[in-house]
């Protein structure tokens, strides 16, 4: 029998620790997808009455929103890595 991730098929005992920080890791990402969609959201998405679909404008402003907040998210997380190894 083939499970995904290959052949190696240890048995894997459950660290409670690691699910701690997959789960810190899971709200992490959650709470960075909601940040994402407030930010662009409040700030690209202008429908009026009976309006129920993105024009072209608003879409490429979406874009370009999401694309600079992961820009700026990895260089925040650099610097603090960064930082973090210097000390």
């Amino acid at each position: 029998m083939s499970y995904f991730g290959g052949g190696n098929q240890q048995a894997q005992t459950i660290n409670p620790q690691n699910i701690a920080m997959a789960e810190q890791e899971l709200e992490m990402v959650t709470d960075l997808f909601n940040r994402i969609v407030d930010s662009c959201q409040e700030k690209c998405i202008k429908l009026g009455e009976g309006q129920g679909d993105l024009n072209q404008q608003d879409s490429l402003c979406i874009d370009n929103c999401v694309a600079k907040f992961f820009e700026t998210n990895s260089k925040v997380g650099e610097k603090m890595q960064n930082m973090s190894q210097q000390q």
